[in-house]
């Protein structure tokens, strides 16, 4: 399975961003997937999370209310629709998949993982 993002770049704070993220090969549709993010020298930290059907979602509350987590299966594409953006959601952001567990933040429960985007957002 490939997994790709787009949708990253600058920022001023206030600003918006989309992530997408879309997959060829595999059927995303049968996938729960969940967005992480990563900035210098911290760890990898989850952002939000997806059902395959979309009826359920879940958020950090570092970003809820913020950040929405949508997803077009016909499209076989996820969307990660950034609002209200912070300097300290600079970081690089990965987008994962897995069929077996559900809505996580672990990244351990994702199977597959994307390259990631860079995410700047200047102050």
């Amino acid at each position: 399975q490939v997994q790709l993002e787009s949708g990253g770049g600058l920022v001023q704070a206030g600003g918006s961003l989309r992530l997408s993220c879309a997959a060829s090969g595999r059927a995303f549709r049968n996938y729960n997937v969940g967005w992480f993010r990563q900035a210098p020298g911290k760890e990898r930290e989850f952002v939000a999370a997806i059902t395959w059907s979309g009826s359920s979602t879940l958020y950090a509350d570092s970003v809820k209310g913020r950040f929405t987590f949508s997803r077009d299966n016909a499209k076989n594409t996820v969307y990660l629709q950034m609002n209200s953006l912070k300097p300290e959601d600079t970081a690089v952001y990965y987008c994962a998949a897995d069929r077996i567990y559900g809505l996580r933040s672990e990244p351990d429960k994702y199977e597959y993982w994307g390259q990631g985007t860079q995410v700047t957002v200047s102050s």
